[in-house]
C-alpha cells in the first residue's frame, strides 16, 4: 500500500474548493396520501378515521394516522441519496449506457423532477440544505467542515416530533455546533457526523468507515495500517490502468456492505412504521469500482465530455493550480492534461459505480415487495449535487455550472401518479418539506424550500416559486484557496451565488467579478456566456432583482412571525 494521503495532500469530497484532499410501488392517483397531505391539523390532533377505516389496509387508509407507538402516520420513509450522481444519468445523455433497472423502474412507479438543483456544494453544505430545508445563507454550513448551528431544525427533529426515530444507514457530512461541544470534544475534529436527531446505525462515514473497515478485516483482507488514517488506501486499484478492478471483491465493496447491513436493520423493524435515510458515498470518487462493475460500461457508448466553454475570471481560476487529488488513485491533480482515453475510462469507471448502486437499489425494491411494504413506503430517490464528469475540462463539484448542480429526484408515494415527469424548477431545500407534508406533519415557518406535495397529485401550484438558489463558498479560513489568490479576495467576498429560473441562469460573483450568463434552452450545458450582451444586460438585471427578492423574503425566518405585545 501507499504512504498515507492526507486531507491537506489531496481534495474532493472532503475539501473546500482548493484545499486538496481526496475526501470525499404501485399507488393509484387517487390514494388519500397525495389527496389530503397539505392540509394538515395540529401535530397533537389526528384527524378522525373514516368510518370503514377497520376493513381498509394502509395503502387505503386516509392519513394521518397513529400505531400503537403514537406514529402519527402509518407510512415508511426511505430517503436514498447517492452522492455525486448527475442528473443526466438518470434522464439525459448519459442514461441506458450501463444498466439501472432500479432507476428505471422508480421513475416508472414515481413522480421525476426533470429540474432540481442543488441548494449549495459541495457535500457538506449540500446535505445541510437538503435537511434543513434552508438556504446556505440561512444555515451557513457554507463549507465541508464550517459548523450548523444547533438551534436549525432538520429533518430528523422534525421527524421525532411525530413520533418517528429517524435512523441513519450511512453519513450525513455536517459539523458539530462548537457551541454545545467542549473544545476537547473528538466530534469537533470530523464533518461527517449525522445531522442532528438521526441515530446512526451503521458508522459508514467516507473518511472513516469503522463497519466496513471491520467486515473487510473479518473477511481476511490484508488492509493498510493504521485505519482509519489511511481510509484512502482502502479505494487503490489491483493492477495497472484506470478500469483495474477494486482489491475488494464486489460482494463486500462498500456499496454492498451499506445495502447489506440496512436490510438486515430494516427486517428487524419491518412489523411497525419506521424512517431511514441511506446515503451512498457512490458513485463519488475515488473512481474505482469492483469487477465486474469496473468493465462494465463500453467506453465506445459514451458520449464525448461536453468542449471547454466561455473563458472568463473562474475558468483561470479553477486551472491556476492542480486539484481534485482524489479523483483516482494516483492522481496528480492535472485536471487539463488528462488525455481523451483516460477521460473516456474515467466516465466508464463512474457509469459502472451507478451500475453497482442500481443492484443494490434493486435488492432493497424487492425487499418491500416481498414484504408487502411497498404500498406504504415514500421512497425518494436524489443525489446531493452532480458531478462535471470532464465536461469542459472540469472534475468535481466544486463549480458553478449545471452538471455540477443538476440533480436526480424522484418521488414514488401512495397516491403520486407514477410515471409522471415535472419539469418546473425545484431545489434540493424543497425535499423535508414534502417529506414532513406526506408524512403528517407541518413544516417549520423557518423553512425555505416550499412541499411538492400538489406535483405528486398532478397539480401546478399557481404561486410556484419557479428559481432554484445554488451558492458556493470558494474560501476557507486560515488557508487561502487558489480562488483567493487567483480573484485577489479576503474569505467573506470570494464566494458565488447561481440563479436558475425555467430558461437562464445567472451566476452572481462576489468581489466584482464580471458575471455569467446563460440560455439554458439554447445551451443546456452552459457553455455560451452572453452577459454582456444588449438582450444579456436585461436578463441579468431580472435575475439579481429576483435573487435580491429570494434573499430578502428568506432571510432567517425562525422568529420574525412573532410579536411581543404589552
Amino acid at each position: 500500500m501507499s504512504p498515507q494521503i492526507s486531507t491537506a495532500q489531496a481534495e474532493g469530497r472532503g475539501g473546500s474548493a482548493s484545499s486538496p484532499q481526496p475526501r470525499k410501488p404501485r399507488c393509484g392517483p387517487g390514494h388519500p396520501m397525495i389527496a389530503r397531505a397539505g392540509a394538515r391539523q395540529r401535530r397533537d390532533i389526528p384527524p378522525a378515521l373514516p368510518e370503514d377505516a377497520a376493513t381498509q389496509t394502509v395503502q387505503e387508509v386516509a392519513v394521518p394516522i397513529q400505531d400503537e407507538a403514537g406514529v402519527t402516520n402509518g407510512l415508511n420513509l426511505l430517503l436514498v441519496t447517492l452522492d455525486q450522481l448527475r442528473a443526466d444519468v438518470v434522464f439525459g445523455a448519459l442514461a441506458g449506457i450501463v444498466p439501472t433497472p432500479a432507476l428505471d423502474r422508480l421513475r416508472a412507479e414515481g413522480v421525476s423532477f426533470a429540474n432540481c438543483f442543488t441548494a449549495a456544494v459541495p457535500c457538506g453544505p449540500s446535505r445541510a440544505s437538503l435537511l434543513t430545508g434552508l438556504y446556505a445563507f440561512n444555515h451557513r454550513g457554507i463549507r465541508n467542515g464550517a459548523p450548523v448551528a444547533r438551534h436549525h431544525a432538520t429533518l430528523a427533529t422534525e421527524l421525532r416530533r411525530l413520533g418517528r426515530e429517524p435512523l441513519l444507514f450511512g453519513y450525513c457530512d455536517m459539523a458539530a455546533d462548537p457551541a454545545e461541544r467542549d473544545p476537547r470534544d473528538p466530534d469537533l475534529a470530523t464533518y461527517e457526523l449525522p445531522a442532528r436527531g438521526f441515530r446512526e446505525i451503521v458508522e459508514m462515514r467516507f473518511e472513516a468507515p469503522l463497519a466496513w473497515i471491520g467486515h473487510l478485516r473479518r473477511r481476511g483482507y490484508d488492509l493498510p495500517e493504521p485505519l482509519p488514517a489511511r481510509w484512502f488506501d482502502l479505494y487503490r486499484p489491483m493492477g495497472e490502468g484506470l478500469r483495474a478492478p477494486a482489491f475488494y471483491r464486489a460482494e463486500d465493496s462498500d456499496t454492498a456492505f451499506l445495502t447489506d447491513r440496512t436490510l438486515e436493520a430494516l427486517e428487524a423493524r419491518r412489523d411497525g412504521v419506521w424512517s431511514a435515510h441511506l446515503t451512498y458515498i457512490r458513485p463519488h470518487p475515488p473512481l474505482v469500482a469492483p469487477a465486474p462493475w469496473n468493465r462494465l460500461a463500453e467506453t465506445a457508448r459514451i458520449p464525448a465530455p461536453v468542449p471547454a466553454g466561455a473563458a472568463h475570471p473562474f475558468r483561470d481560476a479553477w486551472f491556476s493550480a492542480p486539484s481534485q487529488f482524489g479523483l483516482h488513485w494516483g492522481f496528480d491533480g492535472r485536471c487539463e492534461a488528462l488525455p481523451p482515453a483516460a477521460t473516456a475510462d474515467l466516465r466508464a469507471v463512474y457509469l459502472g459505480l451507478v451500475a453497482e448502486v442500481d443492484a443494490h437499489l434493486g435488492r432493497i425494491l424487492d425487499w418491500l415487495d416481498a414484504t408487502g411494504q411497498a404500498g406504504r413506503t415514500v421512497l425518494v430517490l436524489m443525489a446531493d449535487h452532480g458531478e462535471m464528469l470532464g465536461d469542459q475540462g472540469y472534475w468535481g463539484k466544486d463549480n458553478v455550472l449545471a452538471a455540477a448542480h443538476h440533480v436526480p429526484l424522484v418521488i414514488r408515494a401512495p397516491g403520486a401518479q407514477a410515471g409522471r415527469v415535472v419539469t418546473d424548477v425545484v431545489s434540493t431545500v424543497d425535499v423535508t418539506p414534502t417529506l414532513l407534508d406526506l408524512l403528517g406533519g407541518v413544516p417549520p415557518a423557518a423553512m425555505d424550500g416550499t412541499p411538492l406535495t400538489p406535483f405528486l397529485r398532478g397539480e401546478r401550484p399557481e404561486d410556484w416559486r419557479g428559481v432554484a438558489l445554488t451558492e458556493i463558498d470558494l474560501a476557507e479560513p486560515g488557508a487561502p484557496t487558489r480562488f483567493q489568490r487567483a480573484f485577489t479576495l479576503p474569505e467573506t467576498r470570494c464566494n458565488a451565488a447561481i440563479l436558475r429560473d425555467a430558461t437562464h441562469t445567472l451566476v452572481h460573483f462576489n468581489g466584482g467579478l464580471p458575471p455569467l450568463l446563460f440560455d439554458r434552452q439554447a445551451d443546456p450545458a452552459e457553455t455560451r456566456d452572453f452577459a454582456e450582451t444588449p438582450e444579456g444586460r436585461a436578463h441579468v438585471a431580472r435575475l439579481r432583482a429576483a435573487m435580491l427578492d429570494l434573499r430578502m423574503e428568506r432571510a432567517d425566518r425562525r422568529l420574525t412571525g412573532i410579536s411581543a405585545s404589552g
